[in-house]
């Protein structure tokens, strides 16, 4: 996989919820992936993915940048909750055209607007592919769900995003990360919107991810790395167990692990098992 290549230019289409931005990737016939980032990162966090698909006729990825995200257009609701992302979801893929079953990648919060997609029209999700996700605070204690909303806005309105991405850029992957997976991670987390990310932030506090999925009849992968700090591994393991089914290990890598373990994504895009 050539990493040197730049992601595909982001594209944008209007839906009736809203302008969506995003990036597209491969020469399949149609549409067989949706890739949805997390909370402090865009379209552009898939670009090995991207890459892989490049040329491919088997496959033809679109990575979304989230409502209020790079170029696309706000959450309606202020506490947005799950199912808002999921009617932009079907609204943006309405809009290009996208019918047939595909498959919905969900990274961290991306996984819980995936499922929250999922469980409004399971019909047209083939497979859930859950990365590092995030669970989400809605079961836990009111003062818990405080504590996680006012620390994150509380960085953010202290360091911006350009200084929050400085902070937490490297915590976001493993100690032996390559300095320029680390960058990627930085610059991504420094082009957020305030507004959109505080809108994501309220979708976490709220967020009952292992819930949503116990209601859900789909099949469903959940992956992450063994040194993800962020969703840990055994919080991840807790998310495979409400699909019922086990945690697929992307070996010794971060939170981003796109960027880290992007040939072990790949394969579990194209439904090829992982190296043992």
């Amino acid at each position: 996989m050539n990493r040197a290549l730049q992601a595909p230019s982001p594209e944008r289409v209007d839906t009736p919820r809203g302008a969506i931005a995003y990036r597209s990737s491969g020469d399949g016939a149609r549409v067989s992936h949706a890739l949805l980032h997390g909370i402090g990162s865009a379209s552009a966090s898939w670009q090995a993915q991207l890459d892989w698909a490049r040329g491919r006729t088997d496959v033809r990825l679109l990575a979304w940048d989230a409502p209020g995200y790079g170029q696309s257009s706000p959450i309606e609701p202020a506490w947005p909750q799950a199912g808002d992302y999921g009617q932009q979801l079907w609204a943006w893929l309405d809009a290009l055209g996208v019918r047939t079953p595909l498959v919905l990648v969900g990274h961290s919060l991306g996984a819980i607007m995936a499922v929250g997609a999922a469980l409004q029209q399971p019909a047209r999700v083939q497979r859930l592919v859950l990365l590092s996700p995030a669970r989400g605070y809605g079961d836990a204690p009111e003062a818990e769900r405080t504590r996680v909303v006012e620390s994150r806005l509380s960085s953010l309105q202290q360091l911006g995003p350009a200084g929050m991405a400085q902070a937490r850029a490297a915590a976001m992957l493993s100690p032996q990360a390559r300095p320029e997976w680390i960058e990627a991670v930085r610059r991504n987390m420094a082009a957020i919107d305030p507004a959109g990310y505080t809108q994501a932030v309220h979708l976490l506090a709220q967020a009952r991810l292992t819930q949503d999925l116990a209601a859900l009849k789909l099949p469903v992968q959940v992956a992450s790395g063994e040194a993800d700090t962020i969703t840990a591994p055994a919080a991840c393991d807790e998310v495979a167990a409400a699909a019922g089914v086990q945690r697929l290990s992307l070996g010794p890598v971060g939170h981003a692990c796109a960027i880290e373990a992007a040939d072990a994504v790949c394969r579990l895009l194209a439904a090829e098992p992982l190296e043992s």
